[in-house]
């Protein structure tokens, strides 16, 4: 069986395979159209990059499961010790406006967790990995969280969490929104610090957060879903009810000042 960093090494090789696709897709017209369900845009790039992935990398496991935002649903990974959870292009929508904030996101969950991790933006070259017990790395060098507390802190987030109903007693904490186009991106830049946090109190599919959650986990930040639950990852449902990536300190804050604990789901 391949160890976590055997898993990382091919995880980081076929995220540079699929950079090297999309960038010759990349302010090119792509072709692109909407999904079914209201499920967001798709181009051509998506699915050319992740046919590739899926060939790379279940040629390489072929006991492995997949699950992927751009392959038809498959319950046999739900049997699967292992299973590769990929987002072939996180951020699609910055991709066809040719801007440089997406990235593809590439995990290996064994059981529910995650033990191997890439999140990489081919325009930039910043490549973020972890495994196991390792440590989160950005392009070969460690990372960490800030170490702050609610006021004043950075958080990466949409304009709907600031609405006073999300909170207990209407109180929004006095922190300033920020926004990036890729979800996977996101944890990883509270992992590294260059914000606070990453908060999203609404539902997250798997294949955007699996990557970014190891790396911030690794990195030193406190990872849960909105209600401090630990994540869990290829589930049957295949999402994680929201998410709170940040320091210790400041993840404790933003959980303590969220609606009133006793609304939480069992669990």
């Amino acid at each position: 069986m391949p160890a976590p960093d055997e898993d990382l090494a091919l995880l980081e090789g076929a995220a540079r395979a699929a950079g090297r696709i999309a960038l010759d897709f990349w302010r090119q017209d792509p072709k692109a159209w909407d999904k079914a369900d209201d499920a967001g845009p798709v181009t051509e790039a998506d699915l050319a990059v992740n046919e590739e992935l899926h060939a790379r990398l279940t040629g390489a496991r072929p006991g492995y499961g997949w699950l992927s935002e751009e392959s038809e649903a498959d319950s046999s990974r739900l049997d699967a010790e292992h299973c590769f959870i990929i987002d072939p292009i996180d951020g699609t929508r910055a991709f066809i406006a040719g801007q440089e904030g997406f990235s593809h996101s590439l995990a290996v969950a064994r059981g529910d967790r995650i033990v191997a991790a890439v999140v990489f933006l081919p325009v930039s070259g910043r490549c973020y990995t972890a495994f196991g017990e390792g440590p989160a790395l950005l392009n070969g060098e460690p990372i960490a969280p800030t170490d702050r507390g609610v006021s004043g802190a950075s958080v990466l987030t949409y304009r709907a969490v600031s609405e006073p109903g999300h909170w207990k007693d209407g109180r929004v904490p006095d922190f300033r929104r920020e926004f990036r186009p890729s979800l996977a991106w996101r944890l990883c830049l509270a992992a590294e610090g260059r914000f606070d946090a990453a908060l999203s109190l609404r539902a997250a599919w798997e294949w955007d957060i699996a990557a970014g959650s190891l790396i911030a986990e690794r990195a030193g930040a406190a990872v849960s879903d909105r209600y401090g639950r630990r994540m869990r990852f290829n589930s049957q449902r295949g999402m994680v009810d929201g998410l709170i990536v940040a320091g210790p300190r400041l993840h404790g804050e933003l959980l303590a000042a969220l609606d009133d604990p006793g609304l939480r789901p069992a669990g």
